[in-house]
């Protein structure tokens, strides 16, 4: 039996990674892990968790506008960029050393190093000579921003570098309208910066429920935001003060920034991969089966670096599947059928399970569904919407979708999860006692089925 220096060699400290290495650890396997920049990864560093903070502080826009409403005398105030934006750093600080105790706790060997693949067993380290050696080596390496290939492409900046501004900018263009287009886009428009969305299919948020798209746009748009859809960005030129952008519709427009926000690729150019023998997909992606097994017996992937589906949880799940099909000899495949997700704009929309038009293409369903305005609200005269609707199965009357928009939208779909991912039936949220007043009750008094409206014959309607 060959000789390893390590059972398993991780390449990459984001969630799956970290996972991945502590719990194989767990199990009584010899563990070291390569990190590049920092423990964390893309979720804590610059993703999920500095941006909702960010989110959370563009919040309190709205928050003090309503204030008088409920009894609160507001005096003078002010926002201060870079006390938020540092406050965010300190807490991606913070961060970052719990997950390397959380790996030095768990016994794993942590090298603060680029690593790449020499050959099936074998893992070259930046920072020193000799290579490492490994039984089974897993690529978590995550994922990177990329931009549109156009001219002036150099001025944009990514999603990453908005942890970086030391101002806020007075103008900016966010080119996508995904998550975190949109998000940006809601997190700057609240703290003041004139925001223009500039996206090229036909609607927002694709992938999304088409009717919590158009509810989302309507209220992004009451905002201030300038969404423009069908329309792209030909070329970024450099002027005084900021840049031009030419657009397809043949405008042009001057911003201060602007932001790319139209996908990411998996980061594995230079990793030595393919010299392994590991096929790689279109955009780069490590090609792997349904227990993250590469073309290459002894080499594993997770994560954004496979391109499955590109959210923290999952990447979560598929190390998790990987540590009990490996090392505690239970194969276990990820079912990405009923993964929940959300986007944080001002109100959030979030989601598990099909959306109308999916369903409608499966089976058929009934559709159960309310739009009111959220009770805190109610004092300030606000008209913003929360809609809560239920996709369900009519032959098996399974809840197929659950979708969500307005306050604490991600917090519900997110209880809503288990009984999709169970398989529970609309008697079975029927039977379930309402929890008053919340909207979230909405969920199990739902009785009245949509019906769409009819059409007469001779109307505009039927024209």
């Amino acid at each position: 039996m060959a000789e390893y220096d390590y059972d398993l060699f991780v390449i990459g400290a984001g969630s799956g990674g970290v996972r991945a290495a502590r719990m194989a650890s767990a199990y009584g396997a010899k563990v070291a892990i390569s990190e590049e920049y920092r423990a964390g990864g893309t979720c804590v560093i610059r993703g999920c968790v500095p941006k909702k903070l960010l989110v959370y502080g563009s919040r309190y826009t709205k928050e003090l506008e309503d204030a008088p409403a409920f009894g609160w005398t507001i005096g003078d105030i002010s926002f201060d960029w870079p006390t938020l934006i540092g406050n965010v750093a300190a807490e991606v600080d913070r961060l970052n050393g719990v997950y390397t105790r959380i790996l030095e706790q768990a016994g794993v060997t942590t090298m603060l190093t680029r690593a790449t693949v020499e050959d099936p067993h074998t893992v070259k380290l930046a920072d020193r000579d000799e290579p490492v050696t490994a039984e089974r080596i897993l690529v978590a390496t995550g994922g990177h921003p990329v931009f549109p290939d156009i001219p002036g492409k150099e001025h944009f900046i990514s999603s990453d570098d908005c942890f970086k501004l030391e101002a806020l900018p007075e103008s900016m263009a966010i080119l996508g309208a995904g998550y975190i287009g949109l998000e940006f886009a809601a997190i700057f428009s609240a703290l003041g910066v004139k925001v223009t969305v500039i996206y090229r299919g036909d609607q927002i948020l694709r992938g999304f429920d088409n009717e919590l798209r158009d509810i989302l746009a309507e209220s992004l748009r009451k905002q201030g935001i300038d969404i423009r859809v069908e329309t792209n960005i030909t070329e970024i030129e450099k002027e005084d003060g900021g840049v031009r952008l030419q657009l397809t519709t043949g405008d042009s427009m001057k911003v201060e920034t602007v932001m790319a926000a139209t996908g990411r690729a998996p980061n594995t150019e230079g990793l030595g991969l393919q010299k392994a023998g590991v096929e790689l997909g279109w955009n780069g992606h490590v090609v792997v089966d349904e227990y993250s097994k590469t073309s290459v017996d002894s080499i594993y992937a997770v994560g954004d670096v496979t391109d499955r589906v590109n959210l923290t949880p999952v990447a979560i799940r598929e190390a998790t599947a990987f540590v009990d099909t490996v090392y505690c000899d239970n194969p276990t495949a990820v079912d990405y059928l009923n993964v929940p997700t959300a986007v944080f704009t001002t109100p959030e929309a979030a989601m598990v399970g099909c959306t109308e038009e999916d369903a409608r293409e499966r089976c058929q369903i009934d559709v159960f569904k309310t739009s009111f305005r959220p009770m805190k609200y109610s004092l300030p005269k606000g008209d913003e919407k929360m809609v809560v609707k239920l996709i369900v199965d009519a032959e098996s009357d399974k809840v197929v979708g659950c979708h969500v928009l307005g306050p604490d939208a991600a917090e519900i779909v997110q209880t809503a999860a288990i009984a999709v991912t169970k398989g529970l039936t609309k008697a079975d949220f029927d039977l379930t006692m309402a929890l008053h007043p919340t909207a979230a009750e909405e969920l199990v008094t739902l009785r009245q089925k949509y019906e769409p409206p009819r059409e007469v014959a001779g109307s505009d309607a039927a024209a």
